[in-house]
């Protein structure tokens, strides 16, 4: 089922309640965007909208993120598949909690479908001031 969002920033609230009422525990969320569309602070107001007050930035040079031991962040921009694999980053999905995972790849989805995981695509496309954005869980 795909559901569409057209959004400005200030209007991220209603998206974040949506993504509550989808998303639970030991959920993998793909974000796919061009740089700059929006995928870290989708990731941010998730965290806000969960009660949370950690920082939440790019974790582009880390590669993982942990945000209140149960929102797991990732960036998979500077690796490649095979690269985030051979760090045993496919492990880290199992643990308990909801896994955000920028610039996930189709071959990334195909590879946790088959291993049993609850995966939701969200895409990000800049639209001037706003963002649509596009929910396929």
């Amino acid at each position: 089922m795909q559901k569409k969002f057209e959004l400005e920033l200030n209007q991220l609230d209603i998206l974040m309640k949506y993504l509550k009422e989808i998303i639970y525990e030991d959920c993998i969320v793909i974000l796919r965007g061009d740089l700059a569309s929006g995928k870290t602070t989708l990731v941010k107001n998730y965290v806000k909208a969960c009660g949370y007050d950690d920082l939440v930035t790019s974790p582009t040079f880390s590669l993982q993120a942990i945000y209140s031991n149960d929102i797991f962040h990732y960036d998979v921009y500077n690796k490649t598949l095979s690269e985030f694999i051979s760090l045993g980053m496919l492990e880290e999905f199992e643990k308990h909690g909801v896994h955000f995972v920028e610039w996930g790849d189709e071959r990334l989805e195909e590879i946790l479908n088959d291993y049993g995981y609850k995966v939701i695509l969200i895409e990000i496309e800049k639209k001037d001031n706003k963002r649509l954005y596009k929910i396929n869980a």
